[in-house]
């Protein structure tokens, strides 16, 4: 058997041990400590932990991740560039250009609006005046 046949039957087998043996002896009493305020500073609300909170932080994890694995392909590619050659070169374009295209289209459908500042020029110029 190979090595990656092995890998893939022996890592689901160790998961589910693993997780199994979790849920059989760990301990399940919530206290006082446990039901406080997170790191994030929300408080718990009717003994739940969890409350919700704005999606647009998700927005930006999510943003964050898709452009810095872009990064993390253009640095191959930039040191191997002679290598792969034209085809290479084509399919890297054609990646960014996908990337750009969809940036566009969140900047355009207005998902990351409420991520820009807001301008106060209107408001405070006449408040000055009055």
């Amino acid at each position: 058997m190979s090595a990656l046949i092995i890998l893939f039957i022996f890592v689901p087998i160790l998961t589910l041990i693993l997780l199994t043996l979790n849920l059989l002896f760990s301990v399940h009493k919530p206290d006082s400590e446990k039901l406080t305020s997170y790191e994030c500073g929300f408080s718990p609300i009717h003994n739940q932990t969890r409350t919700p909170f704005s999606v647009q932080f998700y927005l930006v994890a999510i943003l964050f991740l898709v452009f810095d694995l872009e990064l993390l392909v253009l640095y191959p590619i930039t040191v191997s560039l002679y290598e792969v050659g034209a085809l290479g070169f084509w399919v890297v374009l054609i990646f960014f250009s996908v990337l750009t295209v969809g940036f566009v289209y969140e900047l355009g459908s207005g998902a990351l609006k409420s991520m820009l500042p807001v301008s106060r020029n209107s408001s405070n110029s006449n408040d000055l005046n009055t």
